[in-house]
Protein backbone atom coordinates (compact mmCIF):
# COMPACT_ATOMS: atom_id res chain seq x y z
CA UNK A 1 0.00 0.00 0.00
CA UNK A 2 1.35 3.45 -1.11
CA UNK A 3 2.59 5.68 1.61
CA UNK A 4 1.60 9.01 1.53
CA UNK A 5 2.78 10.68 4.74
CA UNK A 6 5.57 13.10 2.93
CA UNK A 7 2.69 14.77 1.00
CA UNK A 8 2.57 18.34 2.04
CA UNK A 9 -1.05 19.81 0.91
CA UNK A 10 -2.50 23.39 1.57
CA UNK A 11 -6.21 23.80 1.27
CA UNK A 12 -8.26 26.97 1.24
CA UNK A 13 -12.73 27.40 1.23
CA UNK A 14 -14.15 30.23 0.70
CA UNK A 15 -18.22 30.47 1.63
CA UNK A 16 -20.76 33.75 0.80
CA UNK A 17 -24.19 33.37 1.75
CA UNK A 18 -27.43 35.15 2.76
CA UNK A 19 -28.79 34.28 6.47
CA UNK A 20 -32.83 35.28 8.18
CA UNK A 21 -31.95 36.50 11.75
CA UNK A 22 -31.22 33.56 14.09
CA UNK A 23 -30.17 31.05 11.25
CA UNK A 24 -27.64 28.26 12.93
CA UNK A 25 -25.16 26.36 10.76
CA UNK A 26 -22.79 23.48 10.71
CA UNK A 27 -20.12 23.05 8.79
CA UNK A 28 -17.74 20.04 7.57
CA UNK A 29 -14.90 21.90 6.06
CA UNK A 30 -12.01 21.67 8.70
CA UNK A 31 -9.15 19.24 7.52
CA UNK A 32 -9.44 16.16 9.83
CA UNK A 33 -6.31 15.32 12.71
CA UNK A 34 -3.70 15.98 10.04
CA UNK A 35 -0.57 17.65 11.56
CA UNK A 36 -1.58 21.20 10.06
CA UNK A 37 1.38 23.62 10.34
CA UNK A 38 -1.08 26.71 9.69
CA UNK A 39 -4.80 26.84 10.25
CA UNK A 40 -7.71 29.43 10.52
CA UNK A 41 -11.43 29.40 10.56
CA UNK A 42 -12.74 32.85 10.35
CA UNK A 43 -16.43 33.84 9.98
CA UNK A 44 -17.86 36.96 9.35
CA UNK A 45 -21.46 37.80 9.92
CA UNK A 46 -22.89 41.12 8.94
CA UNK A 47 -19.43 42.67 8.47
CA UNK A 48 -18.83 41.82 12.49
CA UNK A 49 -16.42 38.56 13.18
CA UNK A 50 -18.97 35.69 14.52
CA UNK A 51 -18.12 33.61 17.41
CA UNK A 52 -17.27 29.34 16.07
CA UNK A 53 -17.59 26.61 18.21
CA UNK A 54 -15.81 23.41 17.79
CA UNK A 55 -17.09 19.85 18.46
CA UNK A 56 -17.27 16.21 16.76
CA UNK A 57 -20.08 14.50 14.74
CA UNK A 58 -20.79 10.97 15.51
CA UNK A 59 -18.18 9.84 13.27
CA UNK A 60 -15.56 11.92 15.04
CA UNK A 61 -15.41 14.54 12.09
CA UNK A 62 -14.61 17.97 13.41
CA UNK A 63 -17.58 20.12 12.74
CA UNK A 64 -17.96 23.61 13.75
CA UNK A 65 -21.61 25.32 14.88
CA UNK A 66 -22.66 29.02 13.73
CA UNK A 67 -25.00 29.76 15.85
CA UNK A 68 -27.78 32.64 16.54
CA UNK A 69 -26.37 34.35 12.82
CA UNK A 70 -27.81 38.01 11.96
CA UNK A 71 -29.46 38.59 8.65
CA UNK A 72 -27.44 39.58 6.47
CA UNK A 73 -24.38 37.97 4.51
CA UNK A 74 -22.41 35.63 6.01
CA UNK A 75 -18.38 34.94 5.26
CA UNK A 76 -16.65 32.07 5.92
CA UNK A 77 -13.18 31.97 5.05
CA UNK A 78 -10.93 28.16 6.07
CA UNK A 79 -7.27 27.54 5.20
CA UNK A 80 -4.89 24.87 6.30
CA UNK A 81 -1.61 25.22 5.36
CA UNK A 82 1.37 22.51 5.71
CA UNK A 83 -0.98 19.43 6.12
CA UNK A 84 0.91 16.16 5.98
CA UNK A 85 0.03 12.42 6.65
CA UNK A 86 -3.22 11.98 9.66
CA UNK A 87 -3.89 9.18 11.11
CA UNK A 88 -5.93 6.52 9.46
CA UNK A 89 -9.13 6.55 11.20
CA UNK A 90 -9.36 2.77 12.48
CA UNK A 91 -12.23 0.40 12.08
CA UNK A 92 -13.79 -1.54 14.83
CA UNK A 93 -16.42 -4.59 14.55
CA UNK A 94 -19.32 -2.53 14.97
CA UNK A 95 -18.60 0.41 12.89
CA UNK A 96 -17.74 -2.67 10.00
CA UNK A 97 -21.27 -3.26 10.45
CA UNK A 98 -22.65 -0.06 10.16
CA UNK A 99 -20.81 0.68 6.56
CA UNK A 100 -22.67 -2.76 5.43
CA UNK A 101 -26.18 -1.02 6.20
CA UNK A 102 -28.47 1.15 4.03
CA UNK A 103 -28.06 4.65 4.49
CA UNK A 104 -30.15 7.61 2.74
CA UNK A 105 -28.49 7.45 -0.48
CA UNK A 106 -27.10 4.21 -0.51
CA UNK A 107 -30.42 1.76 -0.72
CA UNK A 108 -27.94 -1.66 -0.39
CA UNK A 109 -30.82 -4.12 0.34
CA UNK A 110 -32.10 -2.80 -3.53
CA UNK A 111 -28.65 -3.77 -5.15
CA UNK A 112 -27.91 -7.39 -4.18
CA UNK A 113 -28.43 -8.59 -7.13
CA UNK A 114 -26.95 -5.99 -9.30
CA UNK A 115 -23.59 -6.48 -6.54
CA UNK A 116 -23.17 -10.40 -7.63
CA UNK A 117 -23.03 -9.77 -11.26
CA UNK A 118 -20.58 -6.69 -11.10
CA UNK A 119 -18.37 -8.78 -8.37
CA UNK A 120 -19.45 -12.60 -10.23
CA UNK A 121 -17.60 -14.13 -7.27
CA UNK A 122 -14.80 -11.72 -6.60
CA UNK A 123 -13.24 -11.35 -3.14
CA UNK A 124 -11.01 -8.64 -1.41
CA UNK A 125 -9.35 -6.33 -3.64
CA UNK A 126 -10.10 -8.03 -6.90
CA UNK A 127 -14.01 -7.32 -5.68
CA UNK A 128 -12.91 -3.82 -5.12
CA UNK A 129 -11.65 -3.38 -8.56
CA UNK A 130 -14.31 -4.79 -10.59
CA UNK A 131 -17.05 -2.79 -8.42
CA UNK A 132 -14.90 0.68 -9.03
CA UNK A 133 -14.21 -0.20 -12.67
CA UNK A 134 -17.84 -0.78 -12.99
CA UNK A 135 -19.54 2.03 -11.99
CA UNK A 136 -16.25 4.18 -14.25
CA UNK A 137 -17.38 2.46 -17.10
CA UNK A 138 -21.07 2.86 -16.55
CA UNK A 139 -21.34 6.31 -15.31
CA UNK A 140 -20.38 9.86 -17.04
CA UNK A 141 -19.49 12.65 -15.06
CA UNK A 142 -21.99 15.46 -16.04
CA UNK A 143 -21.75 18.69 -13.89
CA UNK A 144 -25.24 19.96 -13.00
CA UNK A 145 -26.68 16.22 -13.86
CA UNK A 146 -28.00 15.19 -10.01
CA UNK A 147 -29.55 17.08 -7.39
CA UNK A 148 -29.08 16.51 -3.25
CA UNK A 149 -31.98 14.14 -3.92
CA UNK A 150 -30.59 11.44 -6.32
CA UNK A 151 -29.13 8.39 -4.66
CA UNK A 152 -27.65 5.28 -5.79
CA UNK A 153 -31.19 3.93 -7.32
CA UNK A 154 -31.57 7.01 -9.58
CA UNK A 155 -27.48 7.18 -10.34
CA UNK A 156 -28.36 3.76 -11.69
CA UNK A 157 -31.30 4.34 -13.91
CA UNK A 158 -29.03 7.78 -15.21
CA UNK A 159 -26.15 6.44 -15.53
CA UNK A 160 -24.86 9.79 -14.88
CA UNK A 161 -23.51 12.43 -12.00
CA UNK A 162 -21.31 14.21 -10.40
CA UNK A 163 -18.55 12.70 -7.76
CA UNK A 164 -21.19 12.57 -4.94
CA UNK A 165 -23.27 10.06 -7.20
CA UNK A 166 -20.31 8.23 -8.03
CA UNK A 167 -19.51 7.47 -4.76
CA UNK A 168 -23.13 6.61 -3.46
CA UNK A 169 -23.40 4.27 -6.08
CA UNK A 170 -19.76 2.55 -5.43
CA UNK A 171 -20.39 2.24 -1.52
CA UNK A 172 -23.67 0.65 -2.36
CA UNK A 173 -22.56 -1.80 -4.68
CA UNK A 174 -19.63 -2.27 -1.88
CA UNK A 175 -22.40 -3.11 1.05
CA UNK A 176 -24.57 -4.86 -1.29
CA UNK A 177 -21.58 -7.05 -1.99
CA UNK A 178 -20.85 -7.76 1.48
CA UNK A 179 -17.60 -5.13 1.99
CA UNK A 180 -17.85 -2.77 4.55
CA UNK A 181 -17.75 0.83 2.58
CA UNK A 182 -17.79 4.66 3.81
CA UNK A 183 -17.91 8.13 2.28
CA UNK A 184 -15.30 11.06 2.85
CA UNK A 185 -15.07 14.05 1.86
CA UNK A 186 -11.68 15.40 0.84
CA UNK A 187 -9.69 18.49 -0.38
CA UNK A 188 -8.68 17.10 -3.74
CA UNK A 189 -5.55 18.74 -5.43
CA UNK A 190 -5.13 18.10 -9.16
CA UNK A 191 -9.10 18.01 -9.62
CA UNK A 192 -10.54 20.17 -12.42
CA UNK A 193 -12.97 22.06 -11.78
CA UNK A 194 -11.81 22.49 -8.22
CA UNK A 195 -14.14 21.71 -5.62
CA UNK A 196 -15.40 19.90 -2.86
CA UNK A 197 -14.88 15.93 -3.56
CA UNK A 198 -16.32 12.79 -2.35
CA UNK A 199 -15.11 9.46 -2.53
CA UNK A 200 -14.85 5.97 -0.81
CA UNK A 201 -13.36 3.90 1.57
CA UNK A 202 -13.64 0.06 1.73
CA UNK A 203 -12.56 -2.03 4.36
CA UNK A 204 -10.60 -4.91 3.09
CA UNK A 205 -8.55 -6.69 5.35
CA UNK A 206 -8.71 -4.93 7.89
CA UNK A 207 -7.54 -1.62 6.16
CA UNK A 208 -9.65 1.41 4.68
CA UNK A 209 -8.54 1.36 1.06
CA UNK A 210 -9.47 4.70 -0.78
CA UNK A 211 -11.52 4.18 -3.94
CA UNK A 212 -12.48 7.09 -6.44
CA UNK A 213 -14.49 6.29 -9.91
CA UNK A 214 -14.44 9.15 -10.97
CA UNK A 215 -10.94 8.96 -11.87
CA UNK A 216 -10.65 12.98 -11.34
CA UNK A 217 -7.21 12.97 -8.68
CA UNK A 218 -4.87 11.32 -7.29
CA UNK A 219 -6.15 10.16 -4.31
CA UNK A 220 -2.13 10.30 -2.59
CA UNK A 221 -3.03 13.93 -2.72
CA UNK A 222 -6.18 13.73 -0.72
CA UNK A 223 -7.00 15.59 2.53
CA UNK A 224 -9.81 13.83 4.82
CA UNK A 225 -12.33 16.19 6.01
CA UNK A 226 -15.38 14.53 7.07
CA UNK A 227 -16.55 10.78 6.67
CA UNK A 228 -20.19 8.93 7.12
CA UNK A 229 -22.25 6.51 5.69
CA UNK A 230 -23.02 8.77 2.47
CA UNK A 231 -23.31 12.60 1.53
CA UNK A 232 -25.94 13.38 4.53
CA UNK A 233 -22.86 12.96 7.08
CA UNK A 234 -20.33 14.56 4.94
CA UNK A 235 -22.21 17.74 3.61
CA UNK A 236 -20.55 20.63 3.73
CA UNK A 237 -22.95 23.01 5.32
CA UNK A 238 -26.31 21.86 6.98
CA UNK A 239 -28.66 24.91 8.05
CA UNK A 240 -29.67 23.27 11.42
CA UNK A 241 -32.34 26.66 11.89
CA UNK A 242 -33.02 29.52 10.27
CA UNK A 243 -32.64 30.04 6.33
CA UNK A 244 -29.17 30.09 3.78
CA UNK A 245 -28.79 30.92 0.79
CA UNK A 246 -25.12 30.09 -0.52
CA UNK A 247 -24.36 33.34 -3.19
CA UNK A 248 -20.77 31.88 -3.61
CA UNK A 249 -18.18 29.05 -3.14
CA UNK A 250 -14.50 28.59 -3.77
CA UNK A 251 -12.90 26.13 -2.77
CA UNK A 252 -8.56 25.19 -4.05
CA UNK A 253 -6.10 22.82 -2.84
CA UNK A 254 -2.19 22.11 -3.81
CA UNK A 255 0.43 20.00 -2.63
CA UNK A 256 4.19 20.12 -2.43
CA UNK A 257 6.51 19.19 -3.86
CA UNK A 258 4.77 17.90 -7.00
CA UNK A 259 0.90 16.52 -7.86
CA UNK A 260 1.60 12.51 -7.42
CA UNK A 261 0.76 10.13 -10.33
CA UNK A 262 -2.96 8.46 -10.19
CA UNK A 263 -2.60 4.96 -10.49
CA UNK A 264 -5.92 3.21 -10.43
CA UNK A 265 -5.10 -0.29 -9.22
CA UNK A 266 -2.15 1.28 -6.24
CA UNK A 267 -3.93 0.35 -2.69
CA UNK A 268 -3.89 3.95 -0.89
CA UNK A 269 -5.08 4.74 2.50
CA UNK A 270 -6.65 7.78 2.89
CA UNK A 271 -4.96 10.25 5.03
Amino acid sequence: MLDTGQVDRHAHAWIKAEVTAGTDVALLIAASDAPIAEEHLVVRADGAEHPVTETRDRFGSRLHLLQGLPEGTVEIAYEARGATAAPVLVSDEADAVLHLRPSRYCEVDEFERIAAEVICGREGTAALDAVVDWVHEHLEYVPGSSTITDSARSTYVSRQGVCRDYAHLTATLLRAGGIPARCSSVYAPGLSPMDFHLVVEALIDGSWLAVDATHLAPRASMMRIATGQDAADTAFMTTLAGNVTLTGIQVTAVVNPVLPREVHRERIALR
